[in-house]
């Protein structure tokens, strides 16, 4: 606050200013509130002062509530309200601060900050208040303790502060620099010049700081590097105060007369988006401070020293009839402060009156604040008075005497004795192979399990769902697998048979006619293929991912968008996510949640798929979300920082699945915590009832969403754990709804399958009942209902059998915090209408996108596979056409499917993991443009991982600006490859070897040399892959490649991580050079960067940018010519390393 243009008789007061005080002016003062205050002898008694009377609020309209006396006489010099608990804060010009509590302003603490210089500010934090006085910022807890006392320069005046964050500040007055205070360190950590001296009051918004100087100027400045961004030139004379809200800046002040300084009566209003002052605003009284009270409107509350206050709105006209007076009990007002839930205002006066002001008869200071500490009263040491209609009392707080009699509690020992475990039974395959010699059987070993090993299963029902209508392998036929009968061909575990040649004789549009992308699934935690399709056909999400692109080297955000890329331009190929997998391996939160499996785990199927899954669903939305928040990216890998999806305060990834609530926790005391939180996906909550009564899925879903349950939580009231209440309200809804199914038990399953069976007997009443109405139809005449020609559109009896979930629900959040959750049927559709259901009557229609089922088989330990509703968008950027489609996505078998089977649920081999269900008109809120984020400094040069790498090693020259590859650009391409795990493979008893698993291998050296130019033939790219996981082969006759050289720590060579690399083939690609080399083929997939097709490859480099040896030199029906040879025979030399062995 500038103090410059008020009255200068407030710059020296006397005790004379309130010693003959008037008794008869002080009409709004109460006794009670004057207690435990020392009057001055001279003043006024209390005797003279009349008690105030109940004052009536009406709802909406600012009366004054209560007036409270902080300091006799003494002038308030700042009033804040505190943004953490319900508090008033008051300081005086004595250095004196006080502080009340509640709408009654009952008196908290007081205590005196600064002996001889008054309070300027006060700014409340989390664990105290800090006060700015002169020359001094001193931060104390809200009882009084001094947490940290921070000395300035005897030379500074300093006038305002402003919490930039919640450890940093900033610091001003009427010197030529502010400065900037880490509040962890209480150090100075910087000092920033003002051109303009004189910052008397700053205020921040999410793009500039606002200072206000005393020359009447307001400066905005950039929040990073506080330079002058732009000026405001608002009075001539003084700034008194100003205020900022969205787009409008609001200011006050005085303007030079010829007799001096007057009070302008024009407030200065400026448009922020456009940077210039708008029609300026008359008032009616003289303003001295100003705030805006955003509440309905963007209205501005305008206040004079005399006690005038009008409201009025910033681009309007002002209206003398909304004015009100404040009735100080000194002459002038000093001080004005709005609380955070605008309900309260809050007038300080020249002689140390507090009054405040409020709009309802119970208002709070803040929407959710805290509560407040008090000192323990005296504890009367007497038993505590029980209500017995407390459901959580516990009975423990009786006394009893003590006893030696037998408790009702104590168990007899024959029911408490411990029971000897079961032997698990023998597999039935040992027993129907096993042959006897005598009392001893024989029989082949199945391979079920580890050698030496057998499962002891402490859950009886864990085990039962784990092995539920599972019938062991047989060889004689199918009539002896009927498990294997009931689950349909296209459900089953699909795998690759590798021959000689590896995957180039393998026909993959046999299991894929679409021109959708599968993926491969013989990597390693190749488990979540489905799940990452199911993001892939999320379209903000496939936009969103591919237009990220961030520094640091693991970033799943990051590989996903790579992989998203080869799905968009693969036309029914499969693809393969290595380096996906490979940074989620290397995550310690993945490895820590049990997401990684062993290769024998993973062969054997020993992990239970379904909670992998789930699992797997929650921590990769937790990790984009992570991800996507990172906002400070160089320049070169800039690109989604300017996408249209960002936003300063949350990623993407939490608009789009972020579901805000708030926990309510109830203690027996009667004490209740609210605590706001957000979720990324909800998980079902069965009920317990085994009644088979009828369950809507909305109804468990809403139970599950506005959980309440029973539990022990630590009470801040009772200092201690106790048994609470806890509730769920819902205060937003996500664009995409995620829910974790949680069927890993029988319980589960059960519930499924008798819901399923309750609904399809009412569906079938249902259908019947309709048509009957109109003409006699059997049973097996339904089919015929379906068709266009038929009376009703009925479905057939299969396609009623185990449904239990809605392919559309409905939500609604009610005026008591609520939430109406109902299935949406076509039915519903029909009467509401697609556009009014959601416009009219504010629901939120959700339609089913994607089921994730767990596909349970005893050969193979299971699979999972995804049902996706393939939109619009899809269909017309890969076929050309425009509607939507179910399609089953099994790793690289993709085949589209009937919208019933997607929610038929087979609980004896098909049980439901994960739901995605979508907004509807989800598409048309986001912008879907994808940018591509890879620029071109990417190729220049940059630092090596490796510690010992000197520049004299180095065998490359990095390319300068001038040399940016250009369109057509020949470049020389080789890389070298390390093995991570060997190859698995069986002899069969004719002798020939059958591969079973692929070896896997990693890119371990990079080259490429210029095919052009002055400096034709030598290499701008040479790196060296740093690799975290074990290699089991270097391949060194070949690669070149020696332990240590892909260690940093000991490497000498220039090494780079792979997504560092990655990026800049990705470069060479999307600028459209022509690749040279010999086997570019196996390059490119083992980098990542293609796709197969058929017998011949699809690289993700188009034909006509690759001109490989292999084929350059191949007759047809030959055998391919290794580099070996074709070096020896057209540049006679000896070459003693090769890509691909002779």
């Amino acid at each position: 606050m500038n103090f410059e243009g008020l009255d200068p008789g407030l710059a020296e007061y006397a005790p004379a200013m309130h010693s003959a005080l008037d008794p008869v002016l002080d009409a709004h003062l109460n006794p009670s509130l004057l207690q435990n205050v020392e009057l001055d002898p001279e003043g006024v008694a209390l005797e003279a002062l009349p008690v105030q009377e109940s004052v009536h609020i009406m709802e909406g309209v600012y009366s004054e509530l209560h007036s409270v006396v902080a300091e006799v006489g003494v002038p308030v010099s700042v009033s804040h309200f505190d943004l953490h608990e319900e508090m008033l804060w008051v300081g005086s010009h004595g250095g004196h601060a006080t502080s009340f509590f509640g709408p009654a302003l009952e008196r908290y603490s007081s205590f005196q900050v600064n002996g001889s210089d008054d309070i300027r500010q006060i700014q409340s934090l989390e664990n105290g208040i800090l006060f700015l006085t002169k020359n001094n910022l001193k931060y104390m807890a809200r009882g009084g303790l001094i947490i940290f006392d921070y000395l300035l320069d005897e030379n500074e005046d300093m006038h305002s502060l402003l919490l930039t964050d919640s450890s940093t500040l900033l610091v001003g007055g009427l010197q030529n620099h502010i400065l900037e205070i880490d509040l962890n360190t209480v150090q100075e950590t910087q000092k920033y010049a003002v051109e303009t001296p004189g910052v008397t009051i700053m205020r921040q918004t999410n793009r500039f700081f606002f200072c206000g100087h005393t020359s009447g100027k307001v400066s905005l400045r950039d929040l990073r590097t506080f330079k002058v961004e732009h000026e405001f030139d608002a009075f001539s004379g003084s700034l008194s105060d100003f205020d900022v809200h969205g787009n409008l800046l609001a200011a006050c002040g005085f303007s030079s007369r010829l007799t001096g300084l007057a009070c302008d009566r024009f407030l200065k209003v400026y448009d922020l988006r456009m940077m210039r002052a708008i029609t300026p605003l008359q008032v009616h009284v003289d303003p001295a401070f100003l705030r805006f009270i955003p509440t309905y409107t963007s209205r501005l509350a305008i206040i004079s020293q005399s006690g005038q206050c009008q409201f009025c709105e910033p681009t309007g006209l002002a209206n003398p009839a909304d004015i009100f007076h404040v009735n100080p009990v000194g002459p002038l007002l000093m001080t004005f402060d709005v609380s955070a839930s605008k309900q309260a205002l809050a007038f300080g006066d020249s002689e140390g009156c507090v009054h405040l002001w409020t709009d309802s008869p119970e208002p709070s200071f803040n929407p959710y604040s805290r509560e407040t500490e008090f000192a323990l009263p005296c504890l009367v040491d007497s038993l505590p008075p029980l209500d017995w209609s407390q459901d959580l009392l516990p009975l423990s707080l009786i006394p009893v005497p003590l006893t030696t009699d037998t408790l009702l509690s104590d168990w007899p020992a024959a029911n408490s004795a411990p029971a000897p475990r079961r032997a698990p039974p023998v597999d039935a395959e040992i027993l129907r192979t096993m042959k006897k010699v005598g009392f001893i059987g024989y029989a082949p070993n199945p391979r079920t399990r580890l050698r030496n090993q057998i499962p002891y299963r402490l859950k009886e029902s864990d085990s039962e769902f784990d092995s539920f209508s599972q019938v062991t392998e047989s060889p004689v036929g199918r009539e002896e697998e009927p498990h294997l009968h009931m689950v349909s061909k296209k459900y089953r575990k699909v795998t690759i048979k590798y021959s000689k040649l590896g995957l180039e004789d393998f026909d993959f549009k046999h299991y894929n006619k679409t021109l959708f992308a599968g993926l491969e699934p013989h990597i390693p935690n190749a488990y979540c293929n489905c799940m990452i399709q199911v993001l892939y056909f999320l379209e903000p999400v496939r936009c969103l991912i591919q237009n990220h692109l961030c520094q640091k080297e693991f970033c799943l955000a990051c590989e996903l968008g790579f992989l998203f890329h080869m799905l968009d331009l693969s036309r029914g190929d499969p693809c393969q996510g290595n380096n996906f997998l490979r940074a989620f391996r290397t995550i310690p939160e993945a490895s820590a949640l049990g997401l990684i499996l062993a290769d024998s785990d993973e062969a054997s199927g020993k992990g239970n798929l379904a909670r992998l899954i789930q699992r797997w669903n929650r921590f990769i939305l937790t990790q984009l979300h992570q991800d996507m928040q990172e906002l400070e990216v160089p320049q070169a890998y800039r690109g989604a920082g300017g996408s249209s999806f960002c936003s300063s305060g949350d990623s993407v990834i939490g608009q789009l699945f972020s579901c805000e609530m708030e926990n309510c926790s109830l203690c027996r005391c009667g004490s209740e915590t609210v605590r706001a939180s957000s979720t990324l996906l909800f998980t079902l909550s069965y009920p317990d009832d085994k009644t088979g009564k009828n369950y809507d899925f909305a109804q468990v879903l809403k139970r599950s969403i506005c959980l309440d349950q029973n539990t022990q939580a630590w009470c801040d009231t009772c200092e201690k754990y106790q048994p609470t209440i806890q509730t769920r309200n819902i205060r937003h809804l996500p664009d995409i709804l995620v829910i974790n199914c949680e069927v890993n038990s029988s319980k589960e399953a059960d519930f499924w399958r008798m819901q399923a069976e309750v609904a399809f007997k009412m569906a079938v009443k249902k259908h019947s009942g309709e048509v009957s109405k109109n003409k006699e139809f059997a049973l097996a005449d339904w089919k015929e209902l379906g068709s266009p020609e038929g009376v009703l559109v009925c479905p057939s009896i299969e396609e009623l059998k185990n449904v239990w979930l809605p392919f559309s629900i409905r939500m609604k959040m009610t005026k008591n915090k609520g939430l109406d959750v109902c299935n949406w049927t076509d039915g519903d559709e029909m009467q509401w209408g697609p556009a009014r259901a959601e416009e009219e009557h504010g629901v939120c229609v959700y339609d089913l996108m994607a089921t994730v089922v767990h596909i349970l088989d005893s050969r193979t330990g299971g699979s999972l596979v995804a049902h996706i509703k393939v939109g619009e968008t899809y269909h017309q950027r890969k076929e050309g056409v425009t509607h939507q489609q179910w399609y089953l996505f099994n790793d690289f078998l993709i085949e589209p499917i009937d919208k019933h089977e997607a929610v038929q649920f087979d609980m004896n081999w098909k049980v439901p993991a994960i739901l995605y269900y979508v907004k509807r008109n989800l598409n048309s809120r986001y912008n879907l443009n994808i940018k591509n984020p890879i620029e071109a400094s990417v190729l220049l040069a940059e630092a090596s991982l490796a510690r010992k790498q000197r520049k004299t090693h180095t065998t490359f020259i990095p390319l300068m600006l001038n040399e940016m590859p250009q369109i057509g650009d020949l470049v020389g391409l080789d890389a070298e490859f390390v093995t991570l795990n060997e190859e698995e493979a069986e002899l069969r008893s004719d002798g020939t070897k059958s591969t079973i698993k692929p070896s896997q291998m990693s890119v371990a050296r990079i080259t490429c040399v210029r095919g052009q130019g002055p400096n034709e033939g030598i290499p701008f790219i040479d790196d060296y892959i740093s690799t975290q996981e074990q290699v089991v082969d270097y391949l060194t006759q070949y690669s070149g490649i020696k332990p240590g050289d892909l260690d940093a720590k000991i490497s000498s060579k220039h090494l780079t991580t792979l997504k560092s690399t990655y990026l800049k083939l990705r470069f060479l690609i999307d600028i459209g050079v022509k690749f040279v080399g010999h086997g570019l083929q196996k390059d490119f997939r083992v980098i990542n960067l293609m796709v197969w097709q058929g017998s011949f490859k699809s690289l993700l480099v188009p034909k006509d940018q690759v001109l490989d040896t292999v084929y350059l030199f191949h007759m047809p029906r030959k055998r391919m010519i290794s580099l070996r040879f074709l070096a020896w025979y057209f540049l006679d030399a000896a070459v003693f390393s090769s890509v691909l062995a002779l």
